[in-house]
């Protein structure tokens, strides 16, 4: 995801408005993160409707407006936009149904989610925005900006205390002294295994660029 972030939306962003293009790449750094809270605050809610599948739901719904704006601005970016949003739903939507297998859940309930993307794509990518260089600086900034948050949310904080480490069953202070140094190597291990993953996807990103501009 950071590697399409890179080779694909900063380049148009920065290209068309280097300045309106930072500040675009700023604001939707700052809307993934406001997205990101949004969704938290969701689940606190007494609706009903399953709270996972809400959360994923406005999150799609949000991720199909920033593709269709892309699009819509841009549409000669298709190949290199697919290979970009493939590269941010596939971990997103793996990761969910993970976690739902784990919690013993249908997994099914990602299919209203899944739809939720092209609901909000599609309409926005048969617009028509204004032509100018300011317009488009700024859509692929915002679209930037909340790519390469989800893309920095998904990279594993492997340290103690966080979710790899509650995972792991590594908690500080209320395990034996054997007990916890097997528990640290295990979070050193996952952690080697975190960054060869991040760099195997840079890869295969790269190469499929390559293979489009063959």
């Amino acid at each position: 995801m950071i590697t399409s972030t890179g080779a694909f939306l900063i380049p148009s962003a920065v290209g068309h408005d280097p300045v309106v293009g930072g500040f675009g790449i700023a604001a939707g750094v700052f809307v993934g993160f406001l997205l990101h809270a949004a969704q938290h605050q969701l689940a606190h809610l007494h609706l009903p409707v399953d709270a996972t599948t809400l959360e994923l739901t406005a999150h799609s719904l949000a991720a199909g407006l920033v593709i269709g704006a892309v699009y819509a601005t841009m549409p000669a970016l298709g190949p290199a936009l697919g290979l970009a949003i493939v590269s941010h739903k596939a971990p997103a939507g793996y990761a969910a149904a993970r976690r739902l297998c784990r919690a013993g859940r249908p997994v099914s309930v990602l299919l209203v989610p899944a739809a939720a993307v092209a609901a909000a794509a599609v309409p926005v990518g048969f617009a028509s925005p204004p032509g100018s260089d300011v317009v488009h600086a700024l859509v692929f900034g915002i679209a930037t900006g909340v790519f390469l948050h989800v893309a920095l949310d998904f990279l594993p904080r492997c340290e103690i205390g966080g979710e790899v480490s509650e995972a792991a069953g590594l908690t500080e202070g209320e395990t034996g002294e054997d007990e916890f140094d097997a528990q640290h190597h295990l979070l050193d291990r996952l952690r080697l295994h975190a960054v060869a993953s991040a760099l195997v996807g840079g890869l295969v990103v790269f190469v499929a660029w390559w293979g489009l501009h063959a």
